[in-house]
């Protein structure tokens, strides 16, 4: 199967539409084999009758069977009545041979921010499960689901992004679509494929790119090839092959384990758990026995003395080594002086074979945090630096969405972010941020966010916990242990290939 997959038309009178970009590609896809076309959104400028009228006799030019979503500008001035007039259902399903696609909108009326809300998330839940026996579903949206790279300050992704990506994987979907941010980008998550489509045929591009749509090539065997193909002719090809078998056995002994807590807040209010951390410490000591223990984030609940001493005396009882990363309570008031006098600066670490490379994130007095286009330069120069060792990037700010958390880009800069970690392939990221235990692999990189440890407002079922995460030659595993009872549940194994021979200094365990 080939689908053609265009996005942000933004059909309109006035000059934001490049109607020979529209007509140049159409063309493209009408002479093409193309089983049929999937359009992600912003067919129009403003949602306007006028514009409407017109993107209809445009789209009619697809001589192929043609799928199409509401986009945020497709939404403004009430136009989702329009688009329900002029182009069709704001939410359905396309079924082919031994496939489906399942479109969902994911609009907000006149804000640019996405939302799948409750009823259209039990709507789609419903339709995964009556679809589930399908060998290809395809969920498609016009929002985009992780951070994007070249988009600037990260925003306007879908509130609820999260939920909407555990979903999508608990479910096994195979790949989810969107537009929106006019920068075409392919990602491999698990075993989805999430595929961003660049602008069709708008003037606004970004970073000097041009206009393009996307090929979608559905493979036999389970394949799915990504073809981003701009006007000048410029083709990137992206394949991804399912990983089979999904159950795996470790070969050899642990490498190494690691220790992730963050959020343990400690203060003197109520919301502080003292004997839950006190109880997650313990065991950590004398059960876990970790290689490290890592903090990413949120040591103390405010930035004041009495915090810290209280703070230093607890984290002082860890007999392992210990990388602690301020978090954004960390430096409010005069947290950032007083962080340094209690942890110190935050320093590479290195550990038989393994490097520990902490990234700062936090801004003063704002839960928005930011690495910075020249923080993003040191990070991709040290992980080129040590990239025959194990590389472990710590940091407090979550890059992909968390479950059970309302994302408003928490990490201005994530998508950047991503990119240079995936593009030098980090073994292994480090997250705390979001009150929520979660993991995901993105291409290469396993991505782990810590729960709260000890602070009662945090947002997770399982309660108050940390992660224990074992790394062996081939696979890293992650378990998340409730901090007061000590039982643990699995959030994740991946499949990985050390860059390296242990080294005798650090003893491996069974």
């Amino acid at each position: 199967m080939r689908i053609a997959h265009i996005s942000d038309t933004h059909i309109t009178g006035e000059s934001a539409y490049k109607g020979y970009a529209y007509d140049l590609i159409v063309n493209e896809i009408n002479r093409g084999d193309f089983d049929f076309v999937i359009h992600t959104g912003d067919v129009t400028n403003q949602g306007l009758r006028e514009e409407y009228e017109r993107a209809a006799y445009e789209l009619r030019k697809i001589q192929k069977p043609l799928v199409v979503i509401p986009g945020n500008h497709d939404v403004r001035n009430v136009g989702y009545t329009l688009f329900e007039r002029f182009i069709g259902p704001l939410n359905g399903v396309f079924e082919f041979n031994d496939g489906v696609v399942i479109w969902v909108d994911s609009t907000i009326p006149d804000l640019s921010d996405g939302r799948v809300g409750g009823h259209k998330f039990r709507w789609l839940k419903k339709k995964l499960e009556e679809y589930s026996d399908r060998k290809f579903k395809i969920v498609a949206a016009h929002h985009h689901l992780v951070p994007l790279p070249d988009t600037g300050r990260e925003r306007n992704v879908l509130f609820n992004a999260g939920d909407v990506l555990d979903l999508l994987l608990r479910h096994e979907v195979n790949l989810y679509t969107c537009g929106h941010k006019h920068v075409p980008n392919v990602y491999r998550i698990e075993d989805m494929v999430v595929d961003n489509a660049g602008c069709t045929s708008c003037r606004k591009t970004r970073k000097g790119d041009v206009n393009s749509y996307n090929v979608i090539t559905l493979h036999d065997d389970g394949r799915i090839e990504v073809r981003i193909k701009r006007v000048t002719g410029e083709q990137i090809i992206k394949e991804h092959r399912p990983v089979k078998p999904k159950l795996f056995v470790p070969r050899g002994k642990r490498l190494l384990r690691i220790v992730q807590m963050s959020e343990s807040n400690v203060s003197d209010r109520m919301y502080f758990r003292r004997k839950v951390l006190e109880n997650a410490l313990r065991t950590i000591n004398e059960k876990l026995k970790p290689d490290i223990v890592i903090h990413c984030g949120d040591v103390v609940d405010m930035g004041i003395e009495r915090y810290y001493e209280r703070a230093y005396e607890f984290y002082e009882r860890i007999k392992a080594e210990k990388l602690v990363v301020p978090g954004h309570n960390d430096i409010t008031y005069l947290g950032y002086d007083l962080f340094l006098e209690y942890f110190g600066e935050p320093e590479i670490k290195e550990l038989g074979g393994f490097t520990f490379i902490p990234v700062i994130s936090a801004q003063y007095e704002t839960p928005i945090g930011v690495v910075g286009r020249i923080g993003q330069r040191k990070l991709a120069v040290r992980l080129e630096e040590y990239r025959e060792t194990f590389t472990v990037v710590v940091m407090h700010h979550n890059i992909v969405p968390i479950p059970r958390s309302r994302e408003v880009g928490f990490l201005e800069d994530a998508g950047d972010v991503l990119r240079v970690i995936t593009r030098r392939e980090a073994n292994l990221v480090l997250t705390g941020h979001g009150g929520n235990s979660f993991g995901i692999k993105v291409e290469k990189t396993p991505i782990v966010n810590a729960g709260s440890v000890s602070w009662e407002l945090h947002r997770n079922p399982y309660g108050n916990s940390f992660n224990v995460i074992d790394v062996y030659r081939d696979m890293v595993v992650v378990f998340e242990v409730q901090a007061t009872w000590g039982s643990g549940r699995l959030v994740g194994i991946w499949k990985i290939k050390a860059p390296f021979i242990p080294s005798p200094s650090l003893p491996s365990s069974p």
